[in-house]
């Protein structure tokens, strides 16, 4: 199938190069020229894992192309996923301004009809709105316009085993005929026909991803339910660890063995600096915003907001009371993307711990293994390093803020030697702390025996 992606950020990028390599015919646009112009010299400019692997194969089988005329793309498909930005305005609310561009655009342009699917992240109502604006902007009675919502799952790191692996596949639809030709866009990973890049030589056997047709409105609402419900087991671990602190608990084993429910399990259940990311902080704003205009209280998600905003607070008391004064003390930070398998920055309380950090006088020494070139445009006045091990210099402290894997496989009593003062603060519960003090560490971390 011919299939246009208006929006070459993560999610479109990663839907694109997918597709593609499923068989579809797959044409990218996005209004950032210099980023069309990489993706068109083979320059890959986000970190995914496998994903420079997927597009090298998808452009080299001819089944993707990247444009800067989004005319061009549009008329090009005869699907198209919008999949450009909705960031949060003052107020929560997602700011909708790109998807009715996008609308404008696709009304002006289509020659011929299209089925148009939101990818993008929208609160409910957006596709009643979408419709509508593509009927007020039409100007071509040969393109007549379906509507379509399938919200994307995708975990930032793993987003293409979780394209090629999904949990469920989601469609909300108007009628029959756009839910079959969502069908057969998705039917090569329904049935397991495609190479995937992630599994050598061949996939895990396993079942084969269920594929549920809903309204677009109820589609919509499982994107931000989905999110909000991931954000509240996070901030609930962390009531537990504070807790676990104050009557002297472990909050690793208490989560541990609440996982081991199947009714609650052990995904995010995980004590820490709390979200970030992109998604999870602007979809619970949009979520709560959305409750709020049609009179429902969701004090529950505002509650599970307000702990994640407490954490970082939370930290800089570990960090205070082992540190006394920050000014000109020298702190090694060990991770700036909001998460692990990631170069993405945006909302990471990593880079927040650095900004407060340098606020209060503070010499920061710090290292990601991806997110580097990001976090010094943010900050540059940090100094950025090579390795863990340069961080941790003549260190005052050393702080995790990022779960990297690799973290935890450094050579520590090495480490514990190029420190000044063996300090370690977790801000993700990554490292083992009778391990820690066995090496002679003064370990802190979140609700977890002192």
């Amino acid at each position: 199938m011919r299939i246009s992606v208006i929006g070459c950020g993560y999610v479109g990028l990663v839907t694109g190069a997918c597709l593609a390599e499923t068989g579809h015919e797959v044409v990218c646009t996005d209004v950032d020229a210099e980023r069309i112009s990489a993706l068109r010299a083979g320059r890959v400019p986000i970190y995914e894992q496998h994903l420079d692997k997927l597009l090298e194969s998808a452009r080299g089988a001819g089944h993707i192309s990247f444009t800067e005329d989004a005319g061009e793309a549009i008329r090009a498909g005869d699907a198209i996923f919008i999949c450009v930005g909705t960031p949060p305005k003052e107020s929560g609310e997602a700011d909708l301004s790109a998807i009715d561009n996008v609308a404008r655009q696709i009304a002006a342009e289509a020659r011929s009809p299209k089925l148009v699917i939101e990818k993008s992240t929208v609160p409910a109502r957006t596709g009643l709105e979408l419709k509508r604006a593509l009927g007020h902007y039409s100007r071509n009675g040969a393109a007549t316009f379906r509507v379509a919502s399938n919200p994307e799952f995708l975990r930032e790191g793993t987003a293409i085993v979780d394209f090629f692996h999904p949990d469920r596949i989601v469609v909300g639809v108007e009628d029959e005929p756009a839910a079959e030709q969502l069908r057969e866009i998705y039917r090569p990973i329904l049935e397991r026909r495609f190479h995937c890049p992630v599994h050598e030589p061949a996939c895990p056997e396993g079942p084969h991803p269920p594929f549920l047709v809903t309204t677009i409105n109820s589609a919509e609402l499982i994107k931000h339910a989905s999110n909000s419900f991931l954000a509240l087991k996070i901030s609930y671990a962390n009531v537990i660890a504070d807790l676990c602190e104050k009557l002297g608990g472990d909050v690793e084993e208490v989560t541990r063995a609440m996982g081991l429910d199947p009714r609650i399990g052990s995904q995010f259940l995980r004590a820490g600096l709390g979200f970030g990311g992109f998604c999870f902080p602007k979809d619970i704003q949009a979520f709560i915003h959305l409750a709020d205009s049609v009179g429902v209280d969701f004090g529950l998600l505002k509650a599970a907001e307000c702990v994640n905003k407490q954490r970082i607070d939370s930290f800089f008391e570990k960090i205070r009371k082992a540190l006394w004064v920050l000014k000109s003390k020298r702190v090694a930070v060990l991770g700036l993307a909001f998460k692990a398998y990631t170069d993405d920055i945006r909302f990471s309380p990593a880079l927040e711990v650095v900004k407060r950090l340098l606020e209060e006088g503070a010499e920061v020494r710090a290292f990601d293994p991806e997110a580097m070139a990001r976090a010094e445009k943010a900050l540059p006045k940090a100094t950025y390093v090579r390795d863990a091990y340069q961080a941790a210099e003549d260190g005052d402290a050393l702080l995790v803020c990022t779960e990297w894997p690799e973290f935890r496989q450094l050579d520590w009593e090495h480490m514990g030697e190029l420190l000044a003062r063996r300090l370690v603060i977790d801000g993700k519960n990554l490292l083992d702390p009778a391990r820690m003090r066995a090496l002679g560490f003064e370990y802190h971390c979140f609700g977890r025996a002192e």
